[in-house]
């Protein structure tokens, strides 16, 4: 039987196996940002101890920037701190440090890939859920916490209890309109938000070998809304053709070797999952949740579920989240009016996803009702934005293209959705307050995003298609 590409990698970097306990890991790849590593340096210092690999280490600040004003000191003191500890603590343990205003500097899941930092093949971890985003490359990728992170700071391993292996295949071509961000909310609209719990997802099949390297790293960094370790997409061509060349990825006749092996990274053909899920592409059609939760999702023309054959518990769930949210069963949202859009996140912020949302946009004007937030996740994808022109075609439309960071994902900077407030969001997450205290959040595609920022109501962006 052969092993799956999962077990190929996990197995590589197993340094033992303790009897019936967790696996020593290696870790190739260590991302910190300002949130989740200070206890870890506390940590090391109250224990005398150094990196064990600090080549293998880079930080970078993002949850907490501002996306304005950038070369000024941040206003918030809570801000200011975590990004200034970061700043401090990369100094003093020898870490390279990509602070605000370098050039390196945007969202870690963002700057990973697209500096070649990123890898297939390797083990790669952070302190944050949406490291499943860097799946997509063909690496077993995922979220640790505070501690863990010490962990491998100090040995540059980690104790992990083995995950059970899933395979999702989607078959068939994507219809107009569908991109990545629909595929993972019909996936989770199916298989709920824990219906991947306990398990690292390889996605595979025809509608996933024809996503883009953007859109493969979309649906990995949703992965986690499933309730999934991570997720994963094995290198091929596409892979391959957006790592070379790219700064930190490897050169001349390593960069032979190293595509040599990647090439091996695949499922055998008779490779046994412990589950498969099959989905047609042809079901899935532009997404938009009602919910406050991911797997609250419907295609964009349909009408909000009815409670008929829920139990009581979803029912009690359900009611909540609709008087959140202001909506009803048996509702449709296409028409309802909207107050924000936001396009950026881990999840959304790529170069791709700022030439959908163009496209669409293109010769028109931004609604007067909507609050527009255009945010990089790097800038890098700032350069491309202005490089490509596309910056021309969002100011001429009435938008503004902010500084990079996490935004308005998440209600940790200045960027918050005010209370009662719809936005249409092109990020990871609904939960009550994520966007901001009382703030109501409908995730969408950038597509999506586009026809509701023009129109000032949620709209099927088949329509400007």
């Amino acid at each position: 039987m052969a092993n799956t590409l999962f077990d190929k990698i996990w197995d590589a970097h197993i340094v033992q196996q303790i009897e019936e306990g967790p696996t020593q890991l290696y870790i190739d790849r260590l991302y910190c940002h300002e949130v989740t590593s200070p206890q870890a340096f506390s940590g090391l210092r109250a224990r005398g101890l150094k990196c064990f690999r600090p080549e293998r280490i880079y930080c970078m600040p993002d949850h907490n920037t501002p996306t304005h004003d950038q070369d000024k000191p941040i206003a918030d003191p809570v801000s200011k701190t975590q990004v200034d500890t970061l700043a401090k603590n990369a100094a003093d343990f020898g870490l390279t440090h990509f602070g605000m205003m370098d050039k390196k500097n945007g969202i870690i899941h963002v700057v990973g890939p697209e500096r070649g930092l990123t890898l297939p093949g390797m083990t790669i971890v952070c302190g944050d859920s949406h490291t499943s985003t860097h799946g997509a490359m063909g690496a077993v990728a995922f979220g640790i916490g505070t501690s863990e992170v010490e962990m491998v700071m100090a040995s540059q391993c980690i104790l992990q209890t083995r995950p059970k292996t899933m395979r999702i295949t989607i078959d068939g071509k994507l219809g107009k309109g569908v991109t990545a961000k629909d595929v993972a909310l019909y996936m989770m609209s199916k298989m709920t938000t824990s219906g991947a719990t306990g398990y690292f997802v390889e996605y595979a099949g025809e509608a996933i070998r024809g996503l883009s390297m953007e859109g493969r790293l979309t649906l990995c960094n949703l992965s986690i809304e499933m309730g999934a370790r991570g997720g994963m997409i094995a290198p091929d061509e596409v892979t391959f053709e957006y790592v070379k060349g790219r700064e930190y990825a490897p050169k001349g006749e390593e960069w032979d070797k190293a595509v040599a092996y990647w090439r091996t990274l695949r499922s055998g053909d008779d490779a046994v999952f412990d589950k498969e899920v099959r989905f047609e592409a042809e079901d899935i059609r532009p997404m938009i949740t009602y919910g406050t939760n991911p797997g609250m999702g419907m295609a964009i023309d349909a009408a909000i579920p009815m409670m008929e054959g829920m139990s009581d518990v979803e029912k009690t769930s359900f009611a909540k989240a609709m008087n959140y949210m202001g909506f009803g069963a048996g509702e449709k949202l296409l028409g309802k009016q909207i107050d924000y859009v936001f396009l950026g996140a881990c999840t959304n912020g790529r170069i791709e996803d700022f030439r959908a949302f163009a496209s669409i946009v293109k010769g028109k004007k931004k609604a007067a009702n909507v609050t527009a937030w255009l945010v990089p996740g790097s800038w890098m994808v700032k350069e491309q934005i202005h490089n490509e022109g596309l910056d021309r075609i969002l100011e001429d439309a009435g938008f503004e293209i902010r500084q990079p960071g996490c935004s308005a994902c998440l209600a940790m900077n200045d960027d918050k959705i005010p209370s009662g407030e719809y936005a249409v969001s092109t990020s990871n997450r609904n939960f009550e307050g994520r966007q901001g205290p009382g703030s109501r959040t409908l995730l969408a595609s950038p597509l999506t995003a586009a026809a509701a920022a023009i129109t000032g109501v949620i709209t099927d962006p088949r329509e400007f298609m």
